[in-house]
């Protein structure tokens, strides 16, 4: 199984703007004194540079326009709803927030199939909605692929007893744990995964800070390490900055990148950048008002597929 991908799924927004039903436990996002129609103009302007940054390295990157018809303001964030295998399977994800559900849209696969791709299964948790259980998607798990293991970090979003149902489906072996941030001096759970955590081939860039019990957090290194990869730290405040919501694509020749966003960029000091690019190349861009507004980062505008050609 491969690690990485080289075929990215994204959502250009259309009516992008920060959701009060996902700030009640996302502590990234922050108000913006602007006009909804004003942030969601910005959004899109970010979202066109980032695509034409992917696409200049020979990424494939897939864009299907947001539907007006419907008030998603966080379908920018394609990857919480659904995963797409190389066994041709796909995984449709519970989600917190009901406007959330919205996201879910069959145009996305009728898309895919025109592109070429196969779908042979849609696995579907989303019945876990009515009895009040989450488990959002690739924002909630980090999959090593290449070494069938499933790292999550438990939270209102993410549910235990529905990742290890995952992972039974999914011949994943789980490693859980939880993952806190300080929010006005108390310590409470990171609502996803891929905002404290990037798993690449070779390496992985991680907010162990974040993990407050010792057992988890040894756990965690013994399961990295075991597999050869090499534990880049980030600090809680980089976390901040979203260092930990990166994500390695492949582009033309198969070369390898990390892509991450301006200000996660930004905030990693020289020693870091270097251990990174021993691995791959970085590519940033600019994501502002989607971070601000969305609580969100590069990671989680891409929704990897791995799907097998027809």
């Amino acid at each position: 199984m491969q690690q990485t991908t080289n075929t990215l799924l994204m959502i250009r927004p259309v009516g992008f703007r920060m959701n009060e039903q996902t700030a009640i436990n996302n502590y990234f996002q922050e108000e913006l004194e602007l006009k909804n129609a004003e942030i969601n103009a910005k959004a899109q302007d970010e979202f066109d540079h980032f695509v034409e940054k992917l696409r200049a390295v020979g990424i494939t990157v897939i864009v299907e326009e947001d539907d007006t018809l419907t008030d998603t303001p966080d379908s920018i964030f394609p990857n919480n709803w659904v995963s797409f295998h190389e066994n041709g399977n796909v995984g449709l994800y519970p989600m917190f927030a009901e406007n959330r559900r919205q996201e879910r849209r069959d145009e996305i696969f009728i898309r895919l199939e025109k592109e070429g791709f196969k779908i042979n299964n849609i696995i579907d948790y989303t019945s876990a909605e009515a009895e009040g259980v989450f488990l959002e998607g690739t924002g909630s798990l980090l999959l090593d692929r290449a070494n069938d293991k499933a790292y999550c970090a438990l939270s209102p979003r993410a549910d235990e007893t529905l990742f290890i149902e995952f992972c039974e489906d999914f011949e994943y072996t789980p490693v859980v744990f939880t993952a806190y941030q300080t929010v006005a001096g108390n310590r409470l759970p990171i609502y996803h995964t891929n905002v404290m955590m990037c798993l690449a081939e070779t390496f992985a860039v991680i907010c162990l800070d974040s993990i407050d019990d010792k057992k988890e957090r040894k756990h965690v290194i013994q399961n990295l390490t075991e597999d050869g990869k090499e534990v880049i730290k980030i600090s809680e405040a980089q976390m901040g900055q979203f260092a930990g919501n990166m994500l390695q694509v492949r582009g033309a020749n198969d070369k390898l990148y990390l892509i991450m966003s301006q200000s996660a960029h930004n905030c990693l000091t020289q020693s870091q950048i270097q251990l990174i690019e021993h691995h791959c190349e970085i590519i940033s861009s600019s994501l502002e008002t989607i971070e601000t507004c969305g609580g969100g980062s590069a990671r989680c505008m891409m929704a990897e597929v791995f799907l097998p050609k027809v």
